[in-house]
């Protein structure tokens, strides 16, 4: 696959996959045949069809994610399947929930609030800088673990720092200790292999709107089956299933009202379309791209790289510092004024946050990605980091 087939708008340089990833224009037609059926016979559609769809979806993507299709539900994305869990795992004030230094916010939320309204305490474990060893890694992290730990929530690839940390090896050392493991994925799901029965976390939330370039909207929850029992919806129907299937964990989620499910039955589609491209030629060539705009970048800044080591470390997505001013009083939605620049003046789509007190760019690239565009954003760079007298 290139750009050509997908339909960005000519003139943009989109290097935010990470984000908001499109659909390639074989699934935006798969998905839109779902609708026409849906509006032919809604009836048929929701009542008889739906159902029998909808495990015939979860097939490939299960698979995908190395795992059966009866451990998987679709979850409109992974925030949503966060918020499932965190109405499942019953907490009390004698408990702990511990995260790490580099989750991602929304995350953080979720679990802030939630040991607010139970009184639990809420515990980030600083993980080390810089990242340079798997092992010190773990070992650092489950250093906040303690008697009263009741969770472990973790990222399997950072959002803010891009990094693809050993979950494994995590929740093998967390099984041992007794303590579930929810780990949140959405940038995993495609960009790096995932097997989760080998992981052998508790749950797993992903979207698969990034990596995979499933339709928006559409993501995956992991239950184990330890767990499937005790699941409780962030939203309550009739639970059911309403064709006749023999029940499951799974109709609480299949069913949460009358909504469009053609995204969800599209995913199957997203799939083949990266299975006919090559998995490992996607990965190689989405990395190597994001990996010479690192080094390009660092050798413009003079700064050095967040992480050193780019092939253990990091896929098809690189966070990088950049010089200049961190903004005071920076709210959620508010844009670095570069960020702004490159898009009102070269259309360029690329993140640019600050984390630590640091201000950083995040490279991302998929298949309609080109050596052409990661040249573009370091020409705009360059000329805006001269423009706006920032010191290279």
């Amino acid at each position: 696959m290139d750009r050509s087939d997908y339909t960005l708008d000519d003139g943009v340089t989109y290097l935010n996959n990470g984000s908001f990833g499109p659909s390639p224009r074989k699934v935006q037609e798969e998905r839109k045949s779902w609708i026409d059926r849906l509006e032919r016979q809604p009836m048929q559609f929701l009542t008889r069809d739906m159902e029998p769809a909808l495990k015939d979806a979860m097939i490939p993507l299960a698979n995908l994610v190395g795992t059966a299709s009866t451990n998987i539900t679709f979850v409109d994305n992974a925030t949503f399947g966060m918020n499932v869990v965190a109405q499942t795992v019953r907490l009390s004030s004698d408990d702990e929930v511990l995260l790490t230094d580099h989750e991602y916010g929304a995350v953080m939320r979720v679990w802030r609030d939630k040991c607010k309204e139970t009184g639990a305490k809420f515990v980030v474990q600083r993980l080390p800088d810089p990242l340079t060893s798997s092992d010190e890694l773990v070992a650092e992290f489950l250093k906040g673990v303690t008697e009263r730990t009741k969770l472990i929530v973790i990222s399997h690839v950072t959002s803010a720092t891009a990094a693809i940390l050993p979950v494994k090896e995590i929740c093998h050392a967390a099984r041992r200790m007794k303590i579930p493991v929810c780990i949140d994925g959405p940038h995993a799901i495609g960009m790096i292999p995932v097997n989760l029965d080998e992981i052998d976390c508790d749950f797993y939330c992903a979207s698969c709107h990034k990596w995979i370039s499933a339709p928006f909207g559409t993501g995956l929850l992991y239950v184990a089956p330890r767990w499937q029992h005790r699941m409780k919806p962030a939203i309550i129907s009739w639970g059911g299933s309403v064709s006749g299937q023999e029940p499951s964990w799974q109709d609480e989620f299949n069913w949460i009202g009358t909504r469009d499910l053609s995204g969800f039955l599209a995913i199957p589609e997203a799939i083949r379309c990266l299975e006919e491209h090559g998995w490992e030629r996607f990965r190689n060539e989405t990395h190597q791209l994001a990996q010479y705009g690192s080094e390009r970048i660092c050798e413009l800044t003079g700064l050095e790289p967040l992480i050193e080591d780019h092939a253990v470390w990091n896929g098809s997505m690189i966070t990088l510092p950049i010089p200049g001013l961190v903004q005071t009083g920076e709210q959620h939605g508010r844009r670095d004024p570069l960020q702004v620049a490159l898009w009102k003046n070269y259309q360029i789509e690329i993140p640019i946050y600050t984390w630590k007190k640091r201000r950083f760019l995040r490279i991302s690239c998929h298949t309609y990605n080109t050596l052409g565009d990661v040249d573009h954003l370091l020409n705009a760079l360059e000329e805006s980091f001269v423009t706006s007298h920032e010191s290279v």
